[in-house]
């Protein structure tokens, strides 16, 4: 069972489950998510409805009795919206955590921001035993790390992925503007939208890790399988330049006269890097073969080329947006 299975996450799982023969059901309210992201399948069910009503989560996972739940439903697009932050994120999370206790589900994988550790992480790669007692940069980091202590609370069998940046197709929001190095959560389509517009577009000199969605996905089948339990660090160990990933995009899309990025300084509330230490991840699941990043770029390019973008969000307060 996937909750928020028709997202970027949950529909390249969903994907790779039925193509070894399993069958899965999907939830997802469409917030962000697409139908189109999932062909008909005769082994797919797909529910459009959202995981903050207990009693529609309790059937679900009563009648269809998964061997595992993988939960990548999330709400975050807006730093002020609170109330669908919470009500998904912590309200629907905990009925999905809830019902899989109940209901005796033997494995449940879950995602974290690594925005637990706050704005501000004290190491550099930061390790699975930093605190995660200030994650104060967004509404998104909070609700997602509560919703992760309830899961350890639960006493269920869980794996929990602690994420890098996330990217390729079916990304399709991003943040209002891509100065700040805390917008971290999907530029790809915003450096998109913005290029097809004839807009200029401005980064900070900040450094971020960026993994390719597929590359995830086939380690998520390997914990929905068994391997692993508890807290891991999903993350390449390497980062570049967020104005080095621009000037992949501009490649990819082939852009005449190579428009050039407008590079900002750091802001005094800024990180130069947030870089996560992916060792127990390699030691427990074995060596992750990541995709070169123009493969990646390309392959989101290709998407946004074809269904477009949802256009610009953010999970977190921005000082400019002007632009």
């Amino acid at each position: 069972m996937l909750t928020g299975g028709l997202c970027q996450i949950g529909s390249h799982v969903v994907e790779m489950l039925l193509d070894r023969g399993d069958k899965v059901i999907a939830i997802d309210s469409l917030a962000t998510g697409r139908r189109e992201h999932l062909a008909d399948h005769p082994n797919l069910t797909v529910l459009i409805d959202t995981i903050a009503d207990k009693a529609v989560v309790d059937k679900l996972v009563g009648d269809f009795n998964p061997d595992a739940i993988v939960h990548t439903a999330a709400s975050y697009k807006d730093p002020d919206d609170w109330y669908n932050d919470t009500l998904t994120n912590c309200v629907g999370g905990s009925n999905i955590v809830n019902a899989a206790k109940q209901f005796g589900v033997g494995r449940f994988i879950y995602f974290q921001t690594a925005l637990c550790y706050g704005l501000k992480p004290t190491q550099s790669p930061v390790c699975l035993d930093h605190p995660r007692n200030n994650p104060v940069g967004s509404s998104y980091a909070i609700s997602k790390t509560t919703n992760e202590f309830y899961l350890e609370f639960s006493g269920i069998d869980f794996v929990t992925f602690r994420l890098a940046n996330v990217v390729g197709p079916r990304n399709v929001v991003g943040p209002r503007n891509v100065a700040g190095p805390r917008n971290v959560a999907g530029p790809l389509p915003i450096f998109y939208q913005r290029l097809k517009d004839g807009k200029q577009c401005f980064v900070t000199e900040a450094r971020r890790d960026f993994v390719y969605v597929k590359d995830l996905a086939r380690v998520v089948l390997k914990a929905i399988d068994g391997v692993g339990h508890g807290a891991y660090h999903f993350s390449s160990g390497k980062d570049i330049a967020i104005q080095e990933l621009y000037d992949v995009v501009v490649n990819a899309l082939d852009i005449p006269g190579k428009p050039k990025v407008e590079v900002k300084p750091l802001g005094p509330d800024d990180v130069f890097s947030i870089l996560l230490d992916p060792s127990r991840t390699f030691a427990d699941f074995g060596e992750i073969q990541f995709a070169p990043l123009q493969e990646t770029v390309s392959a989101a390019m290709d998407y946004y080329q074809k269904h477009g973008t949802l256009g610009e969000y953010t999970h977190l307060r921005l000082e400019d947006k002007k632009k």
